[in-house]
């Protein structure tokens, strides 16, 4: 790409409605380098606005089982429009969406580790790590989380 172009893409990025390709990739390299610091090896899933896959990623040696269980976090994210670990509180016997991890499939993940990604305001994608334990997952989104402004005015 040009100058010109990636002035175009930034405009179009810091408008959009949806997470794009780069951006998922720029937010899950941020992401991956902090996990290798804590000593995680993590997969990270990014989703768009629709839940649907926008990019995946296994670093060496991640658990086989972390593969799904990070994309039902991004999933549960942006469809709840919430973090995982908010709804955690939510769904414990007697909370107001007790049982909902049995809803959508079994794809809702009722514990740390997911994020939905906001730019300027509005959601633009699902966030979801799995890899180390609860604590280390939710730190690791919330850290890819807090990254979405700053890595889209890099695109600009």
């Amino acid at each position: 790409m040009n100058n010109s172009d990636m002035e175009q893409y930034g405009k179009a990025l810091m408008s959009c409605e949806s997470v794009t390709l780069m951006l998922a990739k720029r937010i899950a390299a941020r992401i991956e380098e902090k996990a290798e610091q804590m000593n995680v090896k993590a997969v990270v899933s990014i989703c768009n606005t629709g839940a649907r896959p926008v990019l995946t990623e296994c670093m060496d040696d991640s658990y086989i089982a972390s593969y799904d269980v990070a994309f039902n976090k991004a999933f549960t994210s942006v469809s709840l429009k919430m973090p995982t670990i908010k709804l955690k509180a939510l769904t414990q016997p007697r909370g107001p969406l007790y049982g909902i991890q049995h809803t959508n499939a079994g794809q809702i993940v009722i514990f740390g580790g997911g994020e939905p990604l906001m730019l300027k305001g509005k959601i633009i994608g699902g966030l979801g790590v799995s890899g180390g334990n609860e604590e280390q997952d939710t730190a690791l989104a919330a850290y890819g989380a807090a990254c979405v402004e700053e890595e889209a005015k890099k695109c600009l």
